[in-house]
């Protein structure tokens, strides 16, 4: 028997210390990436990796891929080989199979001699060396890990609260930002302080027993919960398929996600062992990221996290497939493909879960803007900008869908604000406005993407990256439209035109400009169906034209009042209804 009150307690202690881990990193960061954009996640972990909790908000898409780390460790320097006060360093594809500016920072938390769990802070550093500056080097100019940057294979910073000085000048000796890099490593390794410090409050009020028995019970309640969820699925196999245009390198060749679903009572399997094999082109990755989001978007989308959040999922990804490619495959751009895997399963469950599904999303993590140079102002100091902006989501059987958000992989990743690009760096937003007409119509329009243009005021390096979904716009569902897809620009001059960016890096001088526009939602439901007072909204608003309204809707616009002209329309409307097919 385990007391109520105890166990509560306990429930809310796990969720609260990496919470407060978050906090502790937000405020001690010195890069704007986690400081602002909070592209970074905090946890706390048992001894064989078992998630305890992760704090609200963290970035989704790193939820899958911490245990394996801890497993790694385990296995390969065992359990013998952690003393109070380590700390360390991974991120090597190896294992971890993201782009390395994702680095990983966690230590041990021990109990009187016994060691109880880790805590980890997963957290993207603006430059890791190579061709790693801003979120990794884009398209096809990675194609292998070594011209990305530096790898760490679990490598200690600490050892028993001593610092490695000659690693941690090893590292500052080979970044760009180095300030910024060690400064985030103080932080993260301060943050996993404030975790264990927590852990152990706990265990030293109720002891380890106690605590341990809460934790099964939690990870059982959670398990329980998300079993009702899976239970109200019809028993069956679902399947969907969708793409991304290339792979930066094979630009002829699509990259595959297929997604076989199966429903077995309580159950459900995610097979995505027949999408792309792993490509020539930086797209591969190691990871089960996108299950595990649409897995719990389904199940219990508030709840906090916890190792019983998954029990119930087994995920089904081959070896050599390229969303668990192995190494020494190029995975700087790892990411761009998960939003894509999430939507295609949620795609697969649609005729189960009409009610619940949304039509897909704009497609990519978020419109990633970069730029570095030197700044004269600031005695010719070196920078790193960078902002992640946001796009459409797609329409659902209840709601619009939302605008210029960032992907559900992305927890609360945010762009950056533009009084902080303009007072840290040398740069003018132009522009960040919402893009009329790329949801997709429907009963319920897609939401809206947004375009952003960003001017440097100093000669620097834009560094470029296009949009993969370009023939796979967002797809609408029950006879919705499909969104439209985003683009990439570049201004050479600030009297020049626009020009398509490609995916690669621009050296400029100063007065150019990116343009990032990102794709819309698709659309849910019959157009038709759509009641004309909210189209009246849409076209007050401007995110529909009246030229596309009066496409996708089939309306008459008044030009002088920009409402629906009632009458006109019911004429329309009838007259088409009327012509021969």
């Amino acid at each position: 028997m385990i007391d109520p009150v105890t166990l509560e307690v306990v429930r809310n202690s796990f969720p609260a210390a990496a919470n407060e881990m978050a906090e502790d990193l937000q405020r001690t960061s010195y890069n704007m990436m986690i400081y602002e954009v909070r592209d970074f996640s905090c946890a706390i972990v048992g001894a064989s990796g078992e998630l305890f909790a992760q704090n609200i908000g963290g970035v989704s898409h790193f939820v899958a891929d911490l245990d394996v780390v801890i497993k790694d460790a385990v296995e390969r320097l065992g359990i013998a080989s952690f003393r109070p006060g380590d700390a360390i360093l991974m991120n090597h594809q190896r294992v971890c199979g993201q782009h390395l500016n994702n680095m990983v920072a966690y230590t041990p938390i021990f109990v009187g001699e016994e060691l109880f769990g880790f805590a980890m802070v997963r957290a993207h550093w603006v430059d890791i060396g190579g061709l790693s500056t801003g979120f990794g080097a884009g398209g096809g100019m990675v194609t292998d890990p070594w011209v990305e940057g530096l790898q760490f294979d679990q490598v200690k910073i600490m050892n028993e609260g001593v610092a490695n000085e000659p690693l941690m000048k090893f590292i500052a000796d080979n970044v760009r930002y180095p300030e910024a890099a060690m400064g985030d490593l103080r932080a993260q390794l301060a943050a996993c302080a404030v975790g264990a410090q927590r852990v152990q409050e706990l265990v030293d009020r109720y002891g380890v027993d106690v605590v341990r028995l809460c934790l099964a019970r939690v990870f059982d309640d959670t398990e329980a919960r998300c079993r009702m969820a899976i239970e109200r699925i019809a028993d069956g196999e679902y399947v969907a398929e969708g793409w991304l245009d290339h792979d930066f390198v094979d630009r002829d060749e699509r990259v595959m996600v297929v997604a076989k679903v199966t429903v077995s009572g309580s159950d459900l399997t995610v097979d995505l062992t027949g999408s792309s094999r792993t490509r020539r082109g930086s797209i591969n990755a190691r990871t089960r990221a996108a299950a595990f989001i649409a897995y719990k978007g389904i199940t219990a989308p508030l709840e906090p996290l916890n190792e019983g959040s998954f029990r119930a999922l087994r995920v089904e990804i081959d070896e050599g497939n390229f969303m668990m490619a192995t190494f020494p495959a190029p995975m700087a751009q790892w990411s761009i493909a998960i939003p894509t895997a999430v939507d295609v399963i949620l795609k697969a469950l649609a005729p189960a879960l009409a009610d619940v599904v949304p039509a897909g999303t704009y497609g990519t993590l978020g419109g990633a803007m970069v730029f570095f140079g030197n700044d004269p102002s600031r005695g010719g100091k070196r920078f790193v900008s960078q902002t992640i902006e946001g796009g459409g989501w797609g329409a659902s059987p209840s709601l619009d869908g939302q605008n210029a958000s960032v992907s559900v992989c992305q927890g609360d990743v945010r762009n950056a604000p533009i009084e902080s690009l303009e007072l840290k760096y040398p740069l003018l937003v132009e522009r960040r406005a919402l893009r009329p007409d790329s949801g997709g119509a429907g009963r319920r329009r897609g939401g809206l993407g947004q375009v952003t243009d960003i001017q440097n005021l100093v000669p620097g390096t834009w560094s470029m990256s296009s949009i993969p979904r370009e023939t796979c716009p967002p797809w609408g569902l029950n006879g919705g439209r499909p969104g439209q897809p985003g683009y990439c620009d570049v201004r050479l001059s600030s009297d020049g035109t626009w020009e398509n960016g490609g995916d690669t890096r621009k050296v400029v001088g100063a007065g150019a400009a990116q343009r990032k526009a990102t794709g819309g939602g698709g659309g849910w439901g019959d157009p038709l169906e759509r009641p004309l007072e909210e189209i009246d909204v849409d076209l007050l608003e401007e995110y529909v034209s009246p030229e596309r309204a009066e496409i996708d809707y089939r309306v008459v616009v008044d030009r002088a009042t920009l409402t629906v002209d009632r009458g006109a329309t019911s004429v329309r409307r009838s007259e088409f209804d009327d012509a021969p097919r």
